[in-house]
């Protein structure tokens, strides 16, 4: 849904405006009105976009792929890793599924491990 932000020329109010297409967007442009005043009179504002990485297919990987992942240090990476190959037998363990979520939260995967061999 794409979204235009206008900055008011005469109270120097943001605005912002959401259209389900371009094409209702570009039917509406020339009726804008600030929102705070009603003024005719507004700038466009550039603002930031947001664009999504493509996401790994961890259960595509070799296991040589697999071990860079756990050996790369990132444990979100590694907790996405576990439950996207994991799957339901993996997580369907309650301190597998435990593991998973400390990892993608960012926990110490060293950390992880020690407590997951603390409890068997």
């Amino acid at each position: 849904m794409p979204v235009y932000e206008y900055r008011c020329k005469t109270c120097a109010k943001p605005s912002t405006f959401l259209y389900k297409s371009v094409a209702d967007y570009d039917a509406a442009r020339a009726s804008l009105l600030c929102k705070n005043c009603g003024s005719a009179d507004l700038t466009r504002l550039i603002s930031r976009i947001a664009i999504a990485k493509p996401g790994k297919n961890y259960a595509a990987m070799s296991s040589n792929e697999m071990l860079s992942v756990f050996e790369g240090g990132d444990s979100r990476e590694v907790g996405r890793m576990i439950h996207e190959v994991g799957g339901d037998t993996a997580l369907s363990d309650p301190q597998m599924a435990d593991a998973a979520k400390r990892l993608m939260k960012g926990d110490n995967p060293t950390k992880v491990e020690r407590d997951l061999s603390a409890s068997e």
